[in-house]
């Protein structure tokens, strides 16, 4: 009993349909924030991203016929992951800009030796970086930005297609001048407690200098710590309403960067 001819070319035909997004969306999730969590195991993100892969892989005008394991292939295959991570790369660098804010305020405060591991890059940061880390995080997902992440990728495989040759050289100019702006941004989240420590800090070396004989160890390093968590506390509406206007500014920056 003989079996069904197969041909080669009708199946790699048929795999390039789906290996071209997958290429894609799997750059993506080993950079973005969430889905590149340490605690989001590899098996997981691969059948994550062949499942979504699957799914956007109709969005593609026409999928390139060429062979992955050939000069072509390969060039093609560096151009998807690159396109794929410098979107992901985009949205990691405004939650760098929070751990950024974050670390900024808690040398000023005094906390900077207190770090703690964070769970979303493995590194050790302070734990106000933690906290606005967290509080980025669940925003993220509450206004819905894995979803629009997505969904920007989706709109990538119908404005850049596979296939195409290279693209913009502009592409890393764009990259490094979003990254300044958002750098630059992120002291706006730290700016009212930060002011607020400086200012304390400004009161406590007039008080050393009028009282000598104060321990301003013992009551400068209390002081700026509970004036920085009290101005927390208070900025944390306008914190979450600027970081809400950061994520959806990553998210429209995923696409124009290209």
């Amino acid at each position: 009993m003989s079996g069904l001819p197969l041909d080669i070319d009708q199946v790699l035909a048929a795999m390039q349909l789906y290996y071209w997004p997958f290429l894609r969306v799997s750059a993506l999730m080993l950079v973005a924030p969430v889905f590149s969590a340490a605690n989001i195991t590899v098996r997981v993100r691969v059948l994550l991203a062949v499942l979504i892969a699957a799914l956007v892989a109709p969005l593609m005008p026409a999928a390139p016929v060429a062979n992955p394991l050939s000069g072509e292939g390969l060039l093609l295959a560096a151009r998807e992951v690159a396109i794929g991570a410098a979107m992901g790369f985009v949205m990691q660098m405004v939650f760098a800009a929070v751990v950024v804010a974050g670390e900024t305020l808690a040398m000023s405060m005094g906390l900077g030796f207190a770090m703690s591991i964070d769970p979303q890059n493995g590194v050790q940061v302070p734990v106000v970086s933690q906290l606005n880390v967290i509080l980025s995080t669940l925003l993220f997902l509450a206004i819905d930005g894995h979803l629009l992440l997505l969904a920007a990728l989706g709109d990538s495989l119908v404005l850049l297609p596979p296939g195409q040759p290279g693209f913009d050289p502009g592409t890393f100019a764009n990259l490094a001048g979003l990254g300044g702006g958002i750098f630059a941004s992120a002291l706006v989240l730290a700016l009212p407690a930060l002011t607020a420590v400086l200012m304390t800090n400004i009161a406590l070396g007039v008080i050393t200098r009028a009282a000598p004989q104060l321990n301003i160890f013992a009551v400068g390093f209390p002081v700026t710590i509970l004036v920085g968590f009290v101005f927390l506390l208070l900025g944390m509406p306008a914190f979450l309403s600027a970081m809400r206007r950061f994520l959806e500014a990553g998210i429209d920056q995923a696409l124009m960067v290209f």
